[in-house]
C-alpha cells in the first residue's frame, strides 16, 4: 500500500471515530485502576524529590564554604556575632544544639563558616535561616532580633526610629545577597523569607539591613578580608613527632611529619619545638529587583 492510501486510511478511521465514547471492556474497574496507580506513581515521584533534595547538589558535606555576613542597623555595621558555638560543656557535650545538628558557625569574624556534618546545611538546606538558628538571631519580615549572648537588641519596624537629618524615620528590614564577596553589583535584595535565601556557591555575601528606606549599605565589612579569613581556617597541620608524644600543631606550610631526638626540632612555617614537650594549642586570629529564595 502507497503512503498515500495509508494516510487515507488514517484519516478516514479518525473520521469514523470522532465523537464516539471510548469503552473498556469489564467494566470501569480497570481504567479507574490505571489512573490511581498513575495518581501513586506521581506522588512518590515527588515524595522522593523532596525526601532526597540534596543529591548531587553543592554544598556537600565534602565542601567547606565561607560567607561574610554583617548586620547593619540605621546608620552603621553592629558587631559580629559572638562565640564559635564548638564549645563543649562539662560532659563533653557540644553546648549548642544548632552546632551540633548543622556544624555551621563562625569564629567572632563576621564569616559563616559553613561546612556541614549533616543534609540539614547541604544542598538545598544550606539557607542564612540554619546560621542565624545557630546564634538564636531572629529575622522576621518586620524585625531583627538578637539573643541576651548577643546583646539582645531589637529592631522592629514602626518601633524602632532612625534619624535622618536630624529627624526620626521609620526602618525596615531588608536583605543583600551576593553572589560574590568582591562584586557589589551582583546583588539579590530580599524583603520577605530571609531564612529561605540560599548559599548556591562559596564566597558569597549577606547584609541583613534595619534601615530606613532605600538604604544600601553594600557589602560588609569582613567581605574585604574573606580569603584570607576562610585561609586561616582551613590552614594545614604539622605532626610533630616528640619522645613524649606526638603533637599537632597549626601551620602556614604543608603537613611534615618530624621525628623527634634528643635536641629541638624545628617545623619550618611552624616553630621550635623541643623534643618530649608538650605544644600550645594554635589559635585562630580573625584578622531593586526583588528576587524570591
Amino acid at each position: 500500500m502507497g503512503k498515500a492510501s495509508s494516510a487515507k486510511k488514517v484519516a478516514r478511521l479518525a473520521q469514523k471515530g470522532k465523537g464516539r465514547k471510548v469503552r473498556f471492556q469489564g467494566g470501569t474497574l480497570f481504567p479507574a485502576l490505571i489512573v490511581g496507580i498513575s495518581v501513586v506513581g506521581l506522588a512518590l515521584i515527588v515524595y522522593s524529590r523532596s525526601s532526597i533534595p540534596n543529591q548531587n547538589v553543592p554544598p556537600t558535606v565534602e565542601d567547606h564554604w565561607h560567607a561574610s555576613y554583617g548586620f547593619y542597623a540605621c546608620d552603621e555595621w553592629l558587631p559580629d556575632l559572638q562565640g564559635n558555638k564548638e564549645e563543649l560543656d562539662t560532659a563533653g557535650q557540644l553546648v549548642s544544639d544548632g552546632f551540633r545538628r548543622t556544624g555551621i558557625h563562625s569564629h567572632d569574624d563576621g564569616v559563616i563558616h559553613w561546612h556541614a556534618y549533616t543534609s540539614a546545611a547541604t544542598g538545598r538546606n544550606a539557607k542564612l535561616g540554619v546560621f542565624l538558628d545557630v546564634y538564636g538571631v531572629k529575622v522576621s519580615d518586620t524585625k531583627i532580633e538578637f539573643p541576651a549572648d548577643q546583646g539582645g537588641a531589637v529592631y522592629e519596624e514602626g518601633v524602632t526610629k532612625c534619624t535622618v537629618d536630624g529627624k526620626e524615620v521609620d526602618g525596615e528590614v531588608v536583605v543583600y545577597a551576593f553572589d560574590s564577596y568582591d562584586n557589589a553589583d551582583e546583588v539579590s535584595t530580599y524583603i520577605t523569607n530571609f531564612d529561605e535565601i540560599r548559599l548556591k556557591n562559596d564566597a558569597m555575601a549577606f547584609s541583613i539591613v534595619f534601615a530606613p528606606a532605600g538604604s544600601k549599605p553594600g557589602l560588609p565589612p569582613s567581605a574585604a578580608s574573606l580569603p584570607e579569613l576562610g585561609a586561616v581556617d582551613m590552614a594545614p597541620t604539622t605532626t610533630v613527632a616528640t619522645d613524649a608524644a606526638s603533637t599537632t600543631v597549626a601551620t602556614d606550610a604543608a603537613s611534615t611529619t618530624v621525628p623527634g631526638d634528643a635536641g629541638a626540632t624545628t617545623v619550618p612555617g611552624a616553630t621550635t619545638v623541643p623534643s618530649a614537650s608538650t605544644v600550645a594549642p594554635s589559635t585562630t586570629v580573625p584578622a531593586s529587583t526583588t528576587t524570591s529564595p
